[in-house]
């Protein structure tokens, strides 16, 4: 069995070094752009080759994280990062943006992609679909269990799993709680980690409903390994080099001998923790014990006295690659120095000559003891093979030259792996303006306790786990009638499976999908499928794929301003969220669970309360939970009329007063004179 990956994160050179002295078997770093860690020190491209060339010579692999969404105004950049990734010979990018994907693999058609945690993939359909669109490896989201990870393992691909570090409380890709706030996108690498702020929860007690404990579960290393993941990856690339020791040896103990030291543990809890760790996704164990904080004494853990201990522990260079060396030394001819890894060759001659020995002669003692200084260098000499002719003279400084001269033309070789074919692509070629249809609006809803009014809109969105006889009532009523998946499928993959055949069995073709293992499944079964807002479609390039996936149309990310929307080009139908109390989060662990409350008690009517007294809606489907804003967006009719997009949508999450609307424009006036209302990031955009 391949033993599994150690992945280690690295926000700098120095913890570059940490990584790969510490024994990672791989290191994922970021650019400066499109990086989902901006705040972190990231590497340009002399320092991103640097890296690369480090990790390679000792065997050790890079993946570059473009990891963020991309706007159409920023694919200039985009087209160079790309390029001088593959000229800088990484093993694999790490991508959450489809139309990110698409480009790449026109730019460098060999490059290794792997999906980024970023795009929420959590069900075995959605690793399937992205195994057949050809991505080589899938990051899995945090969330998944020890049962949902293996069957996710059944699929030809390679699988990554976080083993270690910082959780956030939303579904990685779907939170939008720092960009509705500060326009501070975690989609773009700006999050301004909202979820450590104060959140108090209704009838509950804590301070910190959203904040959650460091993930571990580096204890069940081995049982990954069993279950056929192919990486354990280590969260952390804004934390130092000595966090990346830690984490990095306590993975390489378990896995290489079954456990992890007492003293490697207890540096690791105490370099970095939040009151503990948890293990809580992974064993489905999902509630109040999750929750935690850093606290004072988690801080003064990580002293100077510690910090030098685990510095001590990669201080030198490691020498990981084993090399034999062939020395021969002849009267009256250059000597020549081979030295190979097993995989490359190379071999030198001195300028000067054997000459006939005066006075002392060069012995094989002092050959081997001059060739097998390496200590430098990533080289261990496992053997030194001598032809020395008796009674010869030769400096060692010529000893010295030849080993260094080797050594130089083996670190050459080795740094670049790959040599991948690099093509110039025009970024705009054969794409054209959109021009927009009649505008129509659509409603997504709660419930199938519809006023007549949803009569009048183009299709409407119910959830799919509503009752198969309500949805045919709504059908023979005259409604136009899709369902919406469920944003959060953990677990329950098969039931979806179920319903979605149910609901096509009576006619409801339409399907509402906001990530791409509901798309998966719904086109399996022959749905029409509408792409959602949670697919994060904010390019042209994104657009592009979805209409070559077979996508009908579908919500633009609400992340976009409306000059953005105007700019993007292709042919598929573009929608965007015109009304609704916008979700922020998308959660598979409940805050108010996290306080000791029951369902029973919460009802599916719980609020949360931030520092300054908003109050944020949290709404529960059974499985995930929804933070929603604490005022809904709003845009109205004149404000989009002009607008490149062909339809309005209407989410409906918390209204009570809707029912009494008789026609869908008049949904307009009344929202206007109940209710406080934003406008979202139509207009100011994020970072």
């Amino acid at each position: 069995m391949k033993k599994i990956e150690i992945l280690a994160p690295a926000g700098g050179m120095d913890s570059v070094i940490a990584a790969v002295r510490s024994g990672a078997d791989a290191v994922y770093v970021g650019g400066k752009s499109f990086s989902a860690r901006a705040s972190a020190r990231n590497f340009d491209y002399s320092e991103l080759c640097g890296a690369v060339e480090y990790c390679h010579i000792h065997g050790v692999k890079l993946y570059l994280t473009v990891n963020t969404i991309v706007f159409d105004e920023e694919f200039g950049a985009l087209k160079q990062t790309l390029t001088e990734a593959a000229r800088a010979d990484v093993d694999a990018l790490i991508i959450q943006n489809m139309g990110v994907a698409r480009l790449a693999k026109k730019i460098a058609p060999d490059l290794a992609l792997h999906a980024s945690t970023q795009m929420s993939v959590h069900t075995a359909s959605g690793v399937r679909a992205l195994y057949e669109l050809g991505f080589r490896r899938v990051v899995l989201a945090r969330e998944m269990s020890r049962e949902e990870i293996k069957k996710a393992a059944e699929i030809p691909v390679e699988l990554e799993v976080f083993v270690h570090g910082a959780l956030c409380m939303s579904v990685s890709g779907q939170c939008y709680f720092s960009a509705m706030l500060g326009s501070r996108s975690g989609n773009r690498g700006a999050c301004a980690q909202t979820c450590r702020l104060p959140f108090t929860v209704s009838g509950g007690k804590g301070k910190y409903a959203l904040s959650l404990k460091d993930n571990s579960i580096i204890p069940y290393l081995n049982e990954l390994e069993q279950i056929g993941v192919a990486s354990a990856k280590i969260e952390g690339r804004m934390k130092r080099p000595e966090y990346v020791c830690a984490a990095v040896s306590a993975c390489r103990e378990q896995r290489d001998l079954g456990f992890v030291t007492d003293e490697t543990s207890s540096l690791l809890r105490a370099v970095f923790s939040r009151t503990g760790f948890t293990d809580g996704y992974y064993k489905g164990n999902i509630g109040r014990g999750m929750f935690g904080t850093r606290t004072k004494d988690d801080v003064v853990s990580a002293d100077e006295r510690l910090l030098s201990r685990l510095r001590e522990r990669y201080k030198d260079e490691v020498r990981d690659v084993p090399v034999t060396a062939g020395f021969t030394a002849r009267l009256g001819d250059k000597p020549s120095l081979t030295l190979s890894d097993g995989e490359h060759t190379v071999t030198r001659s001195a300028d000067v000559v054997c000459e006939q020995a005066q006075s002392v002669a060069l012995s094989a003692e002092k050959c081997r003891a001059q060739l097998g200084k390496t200590g430098s260098t990533a080289y261990l000499m496992k053997e030194i093979r001598l032809d020395l002719d008796d009674d010869i003279s030769l400096p060692l400084s010529a000893l010295n030259s030849l080993r260094r001269e080797c050594v130089a033309e083996l670190d050459s070789l080795r740094k670049t792996v790959h040599g991948y074919r690099i093509n110039d692509v025009d970024t705009g070629a054969g794409i054209t303006p959109y021009v927009s249809r009649e505008k129509r609006t659509r409603a997504s809803v709660r419930g199938t306790g519809l006023s007549p009014a949803f009569r009048d809109c183009e299709l409407v969105f119910v959830p799919l786990f509503s009752d198969i006889r309500e949805l045919e009532r709504l059908k023979n009523e005259g409604y136009n009638v899709g369902v919406e998946v469920p944003r959060g499928m953990f677990g329950r993959e098969e039931q979806i499976g179920l319903q979605l055949k149910r609901a096509f069995d009576i006619g409801v073709t339409d399907a509402l999908c906001h990530n791409i293992g509901a798309l998966y499944a719904a086109k399996k079964l022959g749905f029409v499928l509408h792409g959602g807002f949670g697919l994060n479609l904010v390019n042209t390039y994104d657009l592009l794929w979805a209409e070559e996936y077979g996508i009908r149309d579908v919500e633009l990310s609400f992340e976009l301003t409306f000059k953005q929307i105007d700019r993007l080009g292709g042919n598929i139908g573009r929608g965007f969220i015109s009304y609704g109390h916008l979700p922020l989060m998308l959660c598979r662990n409940c805050p108010v669970r996290g306080e000791g409350i029951s369902c029973k008690s919460c009802k599916n009517q719980s609020k949360m309360t931030d520092r300054k007294g908003k109050r944020f809606f949290l709404k529960c489907d059974g499985n995930c939970v929804e933070a929603l804003n604490c005022v809904p967006l709003y845009i109205a009719p004149q404000e989009y009329k002009n607008l490149s997009a062909d339809f309005n949508i209407l989410r409906f999450t918390v209204e009570n007063y809707v029912e009494n609307v008789e026609r869908i424009v008049d949904f307009n006036r009344i929202s206007m004179l109940n209710e406080k209302f934003t406008r979202g990031l139509y207009k100011r955009g994020v970072e």
